[in-house]
């Protein structure tokens, strides 16, 4: 309920029904028929009167007042009380007409004698959730059912929980958050109950003011739970929930940082308004500052030792840029080949700084699990983003995010491969980022793309290994014609036995192969050189899945060296034939490439010469 009704003050909504009781009250005294019942009614009125006057004063006297509940249970005692009123003054002297047309009954009266004493439960019940001082689960009041919410007990519950959270003793609302966030992992309705009977502002506000870790993570627990879906995440964004995460990110213990890395990953994931505000509320350099920590120190003295002086001063150029670029609202340093580690500190904060013993200090298992969130934010921040990639390049992100995936394995290395992944993906899409990020001279770019090799070429590994050849090929035109290091890798996974890297492999080489490619006659020779021919034929028996990449990638090949005699040994010309009959059918837009590359090799095969045809309709 979000109407009017609610634009009025908190005393001005009590003032109506007290007004109703003393109405009923004096129409009770003038009453001069079913006077007994009339006096049961005033008696009932008299306590509810009583009561509501001591929740004015409980109002009043409350700074943080949690209102839903409120509003909800006057709103329902003013109707009872409107009711009452109406059958108390059909009780006065009237003519014989009216009291012919208006026969009041016992029946009547003890209707409303029952809606009385719901009134009063609810009342009492309210009370109870407002005494802040007494309203722990040790009362009761969480587990007791107003009679409003005989229908539907969860409201209750919910307006418990949060009215605690709100208002409560500290212990009493980390208590009350993590109630809140069992009972919305039920299911998606006490989620949106939670939502709508306004949850996440108090959850906000523990989240932010608390001086306690555990009432930090309780809020943030709460909070991940509830933003599962974009309408919920979009009312933390609403409610100024994302600078308020940033801010706890960037200023925790370890243990507060996980749950909210996590909910950074939740927001992002499924809300492209939060992606954004994260972004812009800068969340990129907290978390690339949490996923390197400790990530460089164990190299610092064996890569002083093992790299050139130019090396050196480019790798801190690239480090430079993270101190010195983005926002003037926060400081933040980095020093790569140090032994220390300088936290982020946010503005007029001095909590940063003494967290740090506490974080070198920390288990091993909660470090990497803060470094696993933190990758997987990056992870779902770059994901259809040019703009929070550039943010990432921009960083010391790349050289964090290959070292991770040198050093570590298992879910970390997988979320690190997954946001190079979409980080490239976004290279790809957009020249400017490309050039910026992922120039041949750059330390960052040559550290990822060793990495991305790496674990196409050594790791048996599906999961791995698809993000990572993806990768190289989002990249395609970044290689120069010499750099033919990147396709040998790629034409060995052409024949892997599984057949989803296989795909992956034939789809990357495509994009090294494609006419959009300016070094495509290159790329394809090297692509035959590597002896890619045999296994891409192979792929091509493996069914439709694999038949469409791979008959694309014959095609071009046969386009832009039809020469090779390597093609001709292959039999691709009748590979092609076979295709145009097979594949074109399912695929009809496939049919110009198909028909151009078989032209292409008969001319070839006729021994015309390749510079005349190359460009042949």
């Amino acid at each position: 309920m979000m109407g009017s009704a609610e634009e009025k003050r908190i005393e001005d909504e009590l003032s109506y029904p007290i007004m109703l009781a003393e109405r009923v009250r004096a129409a009770a005294d003038e009453a001069e028929s079913f006077k007994v019942d009339c006096g049961e009614v005033g008696k009932l009125v008299d306590r509810l009167s009583q009561m509501l006057r001591t929740l004015v004063r409980s109002t009043t006297s409350v700074q943080s007042l949690y209102e839903r509940p409120i509003r909800r249970v006057v709103s329902e005692v003013s109707k009872n009380l409107e009711r009452a009123l109406t059958l108390v003054r059909k009780c006065k002297r009237q003519s014989i007409l009216r009291r012919v047309v208006r026969i009041t009954s016992a029946t009547d009266f003890r209707k409303v004698l029952n809606l009385l004493d719901a009134s009063i439960g609810d009342m009492k019940w309210l009370m109870g959730v407002l005494d802040t001082e007494n309203n722990g689960t040790a009362s009761g009041i969480f587990l007791s059912l107003p009679p409003i919410a005989s229908n539907d007990p969860i409201i209750s519950w919910v307006w418990s929980y949060i009215a605690t959270v709100q208002m409560g003793q500290l212990t009493d609302r980390i208590e009350a958050a993590n109630n809140l966030a069992s009972l919305a992992r039920d299911n998606d309705r006490n989620k949106k109950i939670t939502v709508e009977e306004g949850g996440i502002p108090p959850l906000l506000k523990l989240l932010k003011e608390s001086s306690s870790a555990d009432a930090q993570i309780a809020a943030a627990n709460a909070l991940l739970v509830l933003a599962n879906e974009q309408e919920r995440v979009r009312s933390i964004v609403d409610e100024m929930g994302v600078p308020i995460v940033v801010q706890v990110l960037g200023d925790s213990l370890m243990k507060v940082q996980i749950p909210v890395a996590k909910l950074v990953v939740r927001m992002a994931e499924h809300d492209p308004v939060a992606q954004e505000d994260f972004a812009r509320e800068n969340v990129i350099r907290p978390l690339v500052t949490l996923l390197s920590f400790e990530t460089f120190v164990e190299d610092s003295k064996t890569q002083l030792g093992k790299q050139s002086i130019h090396s050196i001063v480019q790798i801190n150029k690239e480090m430079e840029k993270f101190s010195s670029a983005g926002s003037t609202s926060r400081n933040y340093s980095y020093r790569p080949y140090s032994n220390s580690y300088s936290n982020l500190h946010m503005e007029g904060s001095s909590r940063g700084g003494n967290h740090r013993k506490e974080r070198e200090n920390e288990k091993p298992e909660v470090k990497l699990q803060l470094k696993i969130n933190c990758a997987e934010a990056l992870w779902m921040l770059a994901k259809g983003s040019v703009s929070n990639s550039r943010r990432i390049t921009e960083t010391k992100g790349l050289l964090c995010l290959a070292k991770l995936v040198e050093k570590e394995q298992g879910e970390l290395q997988y979320n690190c491969l997954m946001a190079i992944m979409e980080i490239t993906a976004a290279a790809e899409s957009n020249s400017d980022l490309r050039r910026a990020a992922f120039k041949t001279n750059s330390p960052a770019a040559k550290a990822v793309i060793d990495q991305l090799l790496r674990v196409t070429k050594e790791l048996d590994s599906p999961i791995l290994q698809v993000p990572a050849i993806r990768s190289v090929g989002s990249l395609a035109r970044t290689f120069p014609a010499r750099e033919t290091r990147v396709i040998g890798p790629l034409v060995t996974q052409l024949g892997n036995k599984d057949q989803e890297v296989a795909v992956e492999a034939a789809i990357a080489l495509q994009k090294f192969a494609s006419p959009e490619n300016f070094l495509c006659m290159d790329h394809s020779k090297s692509i035959i050189e590597f002896n890619g021919i045999p296994p891409l034929m192979r792929l091509l028996r493996c069914g439709d899945k694999a038949q469409l990449p791979g008959v694309v990638l014959l095609c071009y090949l046969a386009i832009h060296a039809g020469d090779n005699e390597a093609l001709e040994q292959a039999r691709v010309l009748t590979a092609l034939e076979g295709a145009d009959r097979t594949v074109v059918g399912q695929h009809p837009d496939l049919k110009e490439l198909v028909t151009k590359a078989i032209y292409q090799l008969n001319l070839y095969h006729k021994g015309v010469h390749p510079q005349r045809q190359l460009f042949a309709p």
